[in-house]
């Protein structure tokens, strides 16, 4: 095993949801992270043109989608390319 910090995907300097930890991953694992704060739906935004997270409910050992992860297009639709 290795040692290995979990990070959120924007990665600012205080984004870890673990630090030093050693988990038992294998190719094609889930992860839940029960807590995610911005990086949930609720708190989510389009910061850095990311798109909106996907969310899984989690029960017992059964795992559903109960949301999709936001397309492209809305995540960038009101963006405006400046013409200098």
């Amino acid at each position: 095993m290795t040692k290995m910090n979990i990070v959120a995907p924007v990665c600012e300097s205080a984004d870890f949801f673990a630090q030093d930890r050693m988990p038992e991953l294998h190719a094609g694992d889930l992860l839940a992270i029960m807590s995610t704060g911005a990086y949930g739906f609720v708190m989510a935004s389009n910061y850095n043109s990311r798109r909106v997270s996907a969310e899984a409910l989690v029960r017992g050992r059964k795992v559903e989608l109960i949301r999709r992860q936001q397309s492209l297009e809305p995540s960038v639709n009101d963006e405006i390319e400046p013409v200098f």
